[in-house]
């Protein structure tokens, strides 16, 4: 597909989607080279993208937020199911040049567009409607802790469904007893029922990842596992129990209890064998044994 020299964005033709020639052409004008350093590899297939916002099952009444738009690929297809999308984009040269490519492509629906030009670590308010749905490509290298972040402060996140590297899919989506169960299955779990949606080979993005990626639908829980004890109290007991996960929890929580002794008593009050190994507990039961520690659940502030 041919587009003029000073045109911002790929003409759109019948599909209103971008197709590898498109990818590639806007990332020339831009002069974007794709960095590892963001883990960026921009999805160039179309089919893909249909295939991701079906298998999201966006509404049209959503808002939908996106993390790490890059050159529009997934947003385009979001805009063209949804009420409205808002894209957080931390690149400087992709940020800019997004509102002009949905505006070219998608004309009729570019009043539905909101892009906030920020490090999504660093958001936790979003311009419009709370958001319903979370739909992203998410780099490898931050994938957890963005995850992580968005559905702590965005709590109206009722769906979400992300691409992430293959690997770090199994962990979200593992469960208690599997040899990839650890801190993110925990903490997912927390927020949300989690699982595997589906596997994207490598050619579907540019660059091409020397890694397949993975599908992973959340959905939010009614309420998080009931207890008096804090987030942030259960998330310090799995993180402390996964810090040697080799040990028994007796011992691995022997620093965040106290002393071996507490951390005994408190797995004991919690119902859990002091010689379990955190690998095999539900979020449920790491709530259980932080509101049983000596000062679980008296006060201190949650974050």
């Amino acid at each position: 597909m041919s587009t003029p020299e000073h045109a911002p964005y790929p003409a759109a033709g019948p599909d209103s989607l971008l197709g590898p020639g498109d990818v590639r052409e806007l990332a020339a004008r831009l002069g974007v080279r794709p960095t590892k350093q963001r883990g960026q590899n921009f999805v160039i297939d179309a089919n893909t993208v249909r295939r991701i916002v079906r298998t999201a099952g966006v509404r049209a009444d959503d808002t939908v937020v996106e993390i790490g738009p890059g050159l529009g690929s997934l947003t385009l297809g979001l805009l063209e199911s949804a009420e409205r999308v808002v894209a957080v984009e931390i690149d400087d040269v992709l940020a800019a040049a997004l509102p002009d490519t949905v505006a070219g492509r998608l004309p009729e629906r570019a009043d539905r567009f909101a892009l906030v030009h920020s490090d999504a670590l660093d958001v936790t308010a979003l311009p419009g409607p709370p958001p319903t749905a979370l739909v992203a490509n998410l780099p490898y290298n931050v994938a957890v802790p963005v995850l992580l972040h968005m559905l702590e402060h965005f709590p109206s996140i009722e769906r979400t469904l992300v691409m992430v590297q293959s690997e770090v899919a199994d962990r979200l989506a593992a469960a208690p007893g599997s040899k990839v169960y650890g801190v993110p299955s925990v903490k997912a779990s927390w927020y949300a029922e989690v699982k595997r949606a589906g596997a994207i080979g490598r050619t579907v993005f540019w660059p091409a990842p020397n890694v397949d990626s993975g599908l992973v639908s959340l959905v939010r829980r009614a309420a998080p596992p009931e207890t008096t004890a804090t987030r942030r109290e259960v998330f310090a007991a799995v993180d402390a129990a996964f810090a040697q996960r080799r040990k028994t929890l007796r011992a691995a929580l022997a620093g965040w209890a106290g002393s071996a002794a507490a951390a005994e008593r408190a797995l004991v009050a919690a119902g859990v064998s002091p010689q379990a190994r955190g690998e095999s507990l539900t979020v449920a039961e790491f709530a259980r044994i932080a509101e049983c520690r000596t000062g679980a659940g008296s006060g201190e502030a949650d974050g």
